[in-house]
């Protein structure tokens, strides 16, 4: 039996996404511009592209590319679905920046602290 965890769907998905990434052959770059045409063609909420933020940069995935990829798949998904996922990635690149910040500030004050404290 499965341990209990404070967080089953979350590490659901974290293990198919684990599983899948595995299983496929395609180099980083590639995988980011298949699983990001399908979350446009979805109609995906900003926090499923927040969920591939770290692997695009990781994968050096330009805006450029990014942009590319609405041309690209506009005229099959249509230009609403691309406006949709354009204010959609534009909110989860938001979201993972205020969170980078935060991170940052609170590394900043934790290493300020220790300073002073000796």
């Amino acid at each position: 039996m499965a341990t209990a965890s404070a967080t089953p769907v979350l590490d659901t998905i974290a293990a198919m996404t684990i599983d899948s990434v595995e299983r496929c052959h395609m180099d980083d770059r590639t995988l980011i511009l298949a699983r990001v045409a399908a979350l446009v063609a979805m109609d995906a909420p900003a926090i499923s592209y927040l969920a591939h933020v770290t692997p695009a940069v990781k994968a050096e995935f330009t805006v450029e590319q990014l942009q590319d990829l609405l041309v690209a798949i506009a005229p099959v998904v249509g230009t609403a679905r691309v406006m949709s996922a354009a204010g959609h990635i534009a909110e989860a690149f938001g979201v993972a920046l205020a969170l980078a910040e935060g991170e940052a500030e609170a590394i900043a004050q934790a290493e300020a602290e220790s300073r002073g404290s000796f």
